[in-house]
This record gives structure tokens, sequence and C-alpha cells, in this order.
């Protein structure tokens, strides 16, 4: 069991070779799920070898969605992950970069913190770097600290993390520390047979820089047979046991049961010399595979964006609809609309009228903007539940005071800065920032909420607090006017008077918000404005349904009766 008083912490590292995505921020979330259930504190990092002091200002092509924590980091998508499958939030501390890393340096280095060194590589960058990754574990909260290190193993950028994981080994102790590899063990078809080299390649490059695995997981589209187990624990010097099968998964879900089948947690455990007796208890969890994996319906939600040609773009969107989905035991169908193809209306009213609910996502910039528009408008005048969040909100703004309000020229100061009608407009604090990075309004904020409001219906209580990434607000010298037009400001922030959540009177379900539920939906906690909304689509749907076996059914009933005549 954990020990009780201020804790130790031990260290499992998880580095990847051969190739990039084979699933590194998974299998750190599935061990420390299996950890967490076992009774002990745990928490994830991620270190990443890239420049950028952090991914805020990366093209969401290039990296992905930028998650961000309640603190207002904005970080690497895989702390999503970690927060899913923990169900534990995470902060700026979870997340470290390259380009930090520098940055903390070189700002010392200018104070004279140095005494006149030269600051090198080695030990200044690896000292930071040590620092940081003990952060965590200082504070006595955790028992163990789970820190990826990400990019592969031989990438020149990677190097300095690998070095300092290697000191850290030789100064924490053998008992304190455990490096996991995360490797390729692929098939060849041709031949017939799984193939090692690619694994014991990987080890030997981990090796000359000074680390010796204690773990290999072996990605894997087919079952490791023990010949081969046997083949790369000789090869790469550990044990039989050490060798763990990560075979490709129907749902990353599946993983930690994966894992624990194949004893990950129990191996790390007995390594790092850790006594626990508690059989981990993963009974909740199978109950969300089960409700995930038969799902009683389906329901069809198009998820309209800019960048959904790469999916990890929305990564937390897609991820918060199939938790909602298997709350209401029903399979969410997401269909991945590019919002540019919807500039044509026939083309839009062609592709959202087979929908059952609507999701108008967030993005920055000019390009899509008039799809997202005629999106909203199809779904207001059609009744079809609608949620945008953030730039989608903000659509809906200009959307609604432009077809219903009369107000043709309204628009976002962000895409037409000298419109006459800002209904969307920058905050006055963020008029006379010049740097991009880190300076939107990030992190948590509470929001109060109409106790007469869809919104306070959903949640259940009257001050929420939600995660926000944006420059843009909605507009409040415009606020009575949207009111007394029938689109209410629901949830307003108590601080600053900046409305959160706007609502249409008489529409089924339309909820639009400036903050980002996604960011804090889990697997044992699904947000309810996604589970709320998945609800709506499935009457929305079932109704459908009604209505056009009804419509068959009097169809049928005067074809009779014209054949009677």
């Amino acid at each position: 069991m954990a020990a009780t008083g201020p804790k130790s912490a031990k260290y499992i590292f998880v580095t990847g070779g051969v190739t990039s995505s084979l699933g590194k921020g998974i299998i750190a979330s599935s061990l420390a799920k299996l950890l967490q259930s076992r009774g002990l504190t745990v928490t994830i990092q991620k270190f990443d070898p890239y420049i950028n002091i952090d991914p805020g200002t990366l093209n969401p092509y290039e990296h992905g969605e930028c998650y961000v924590t309640d603190d207002g980091a904005e970080t690497d998508l895989d702390l999503g992950h970690y927060e899913r499958f923990l169900n534990r939030p995470t902060s700026q501390a979870n997340n470290i970069t390259t380009g930090r890393i520098y940055n903390n340096v070189i700002t010392r280095e200018r104070r004279g913190d140095f005494l006149g060194k030269t600051v090198q590589v080695v030990p200044h960058i690896t000292d930071e770097i040590k620092r940081n990754i003990k952060l965590l574990g200082e504070t006595g909260d955790y028992d163990i600290v789970i820190t990826e290190i990400g990019g592969c193993v031989g990438d020149i950028e990677s190097l300095p993390f690998v070095e300092a994981v290697r000191q850290l080994k030789f100064e924490l102790g053998e008992k304190d520390t455990l490096v996991i590899h995360l490797t390729l063990v692929p098939y060849l078809q041709s031949a017939g047979e799984l193939k090692t080299k690619p694994t014991q390649h990987s080890v030997r490059m981990l090796l000359e820089n000074g680390v010796q695995p204690d773990i290999i997981a072996c990605r894997t589209e087919h079952p490791l047979p023990q010949d081969i187990r046997r083949k790369i624990a000789q090869f790469c010097n550990v044990q039989v046991s050490s060798v763990i099968e990560a075979i490709d998964a129907e749902t990353i879900y599946d993983v930690p049961l994966l894992m624990q089948k194949e004893r990950l947690d129990q191996r790390a455990l007995y390594m790092l010399d850790l006594y626990n007796d508690k059989d981990a208890d993963l009974d909740a969890w199978k109950g969300f595979l089960g409700r995930l994996k038969n799902p009683g319906d389906t329901v069809r939600i198009g998820l309209v964006g800019k960048y959904v040609e790469l999916h990890d773009a929305y990564k937390s969107i897609a991820e918060a609809f199939i938790h909602a989905g298997a709350a209401n035991e029903c399979k969410v169908q997401l269909e991945w609309i590019q919002s540019e193809t919807l500039v044509d209306e026939h083309h839009c009213a062609q592709v959202l009228s087979e929908l059952d609910g609507v999701l108008v996502a967030p993005g920055f910039g000019e390009r899509g903007i008039d799809g997202k528009i005629n999106a909203v408008r199809f779904v207001r005048e059609r009744g079809i539940p609608f949620l945008g969040i953030c730039l989608g909100m903000q659509m809906a703004v200009i959307e609604y005071a432009r077809n219903v309000m009369g107000i043709p020229d309204a628009h976002s100061t962000e895409m037409e800065p000298h419109t006459p009608n800002p209904v969307i407009s920058m905050m006055e604090e963020q008029k006379t920032i010049t740097d991009k990075g880190g300076t939107m309004r990030l992190g948590a904020y509470a929001c109060k909420l109409k106790r007469d409001s869809l919104a306070h219906q959903i949640y259940g209580k009257m001050q929420i607090s939600e995660r926000h990434r944006h420059r843009y607000e909605f507009n409040s010298d415009f606020q009575e006017a949207f009111e007394k037009a029938g689109l209410r400001p629901t949830g307003i922030n108590p601080d600053t008077g900046l409305v959160e959540i706007v609502e249409l009177k008489g529409h089924p379900w339309f909820v639009g918000v400036q903050f980002h539920p996604e960011l804090k939906s889990t697997v044992m906690n699904p947000h309810p404005l996604f589970v709320q909304f998945v609800k709506a689509a499935l009457a929305f749907a079932q109704k459908k349904r009604t209505a056009e076996s009804t419509s068959d059914v009097l169809t049928a009933r005067v074809e009779t009766a014209v054949v009677v005549d």
C-alpha cells in the first residue's frame, strides 16, 4: 500500500523508438491507471523535444490540438489522455519543452546565475531537465511520477532528455527509477513472420546513450509468441517477463485491460521494489467499456471545422463524444465536415439534413467562416440540436445578428477589424498585446448560470468553472438586443461580466459556449454538456424515425386505398 506521510516518489520513464505515433502516451496513461486503481497516487508528465516554448502557436495540422490546463498552460494533447484516464487535472508542470528548458537556462545566464562559467548542454541544460523532472515528485503528493519523453530515441533533439534520464538512474538509485521502452515489432506479410530487428536496433541506440531499458513494450499487430519474447529478451538484456505485448486495440480505452493482462503494473511495482497487495479495481472502467461496445442506438453528429483532415486537431472533442455516447448507451457516429465545403447553401443543406446534431468547432482565422455560419443557420431553422464551442459560439452570434436581428454587416473584429457592428470583439486588455504565445484568455474561469436556463438544467448548479483559450468575446454592448431578439446570454463571468453561454429560445437544443467543455470530459466524468447534447441528438433521431415510420404507414394506406378503389 502507499505509505502515509510525505511521499518519496519513484520515477518511471517512457521512451520510444523505431517510429513516432506508437502510443507512448497511451501506454503511460494505461500504466498510470493500473497503478492508480491499486491505491497509489500517480501523475504523468510529458517532455517534448521541440524548441517552441509551448504548442500554443503551432498549427493544428502540425501538432494536433493544443490542450489547455486549469492553470492556463498550453500543452501537448497527450495531457488530455492523462486527464481522461486518471480523472485528475494536470498543470504547467506536466508539460515541458526544449524551448522552455533553454529559455529558463538563458534567463538565468543573463541574470548572472552561473558566475561567469561557460553554459553548456551538459551539465546546465541536463540539470534543468532533471530539475523539472523532479518538480512534481518533490511535492510529496505522489508515489509515482511517470515521464513520457517525446520523439524517438536517436533524434538529435531528444539526446539531452535521454542523457538526463541516464544521470537520474544513477543519482536516484537502482530501485527508484524504471525505463520502459516502447518499440515496434512489425509483421512482414511476404515472410509471414514478426521481425525483432527494429526493436534490437532501437534498444541498441538507447544503450549507446547509456540507458538500459528495464521493460520493453512491443507494439504489434499480431500476438507476440513466446519464442519472439525470448529472442527480444536475449538480445536486449532484459528478462522475458519484462517483454510486454502492446497489441493493436479496438479502442484506446482497452489498453489498460490489455496491460493488466500482460502484468505491466505488477512488473513495474516489482522492479521499483514497491509492495502493493491491492488488486487493481477496474470495475467502473469495465462498465464504461461495456456501454461503449454494446450501444443500444446510434446518432450521427456532424463536426464542422477547419482542420477535420487531421482528427487529432479535435482530439478532446472526439473523445468527449465517446464518453457521452457511452453515458447515453448509444454510438456517436461523427461526420467530419470541412467548413469550407458548406459555403454553397444547397450543398450545406444536402450534407446536414441527414444529421441528428451538429457541433461547430473552435478555431482561429477567417478561412471557413462562411461555411460555419451557413451550418448554424441551417440547424437553427430546422430545429436540429446544436452545440457551438468558442469560435462556434461566435459564429452562432454573428448568424443570429445577420439573419434574425437584421444586422447584415454584423461580424467579428478578428475577421473584419473595421466592422460597424462588432458583435464579437477583442477584449480591451488584449488590444495592446503583440506577442502571440501564451497571451490569450487561458485556463479556468468561473461562470454564473441563470436559474431558468438550459445551462442550469444541464449542469445542475448555479456556478461552474470551465477552461478557455481565446482572445475575442461576445460584445456586451449588444447583450440586451440579443436577449430581446431571443438569443439569451445565460452564463456570465461573475468578475468581468463577459458572456460565456448563449441559448436560443424556442429551439429544442441550441447552446453556444465561449469555453472548451471538451477539455474537462473524462471516462469517469463525461462532460454534462456533451452528455445532454448527445441525449438531445438521440431524441431528435428517434423522433425523426417515428415521423418517417408514420409517413410510410400513411403512404401505404393511401396506396392500398387507391388499389381498392
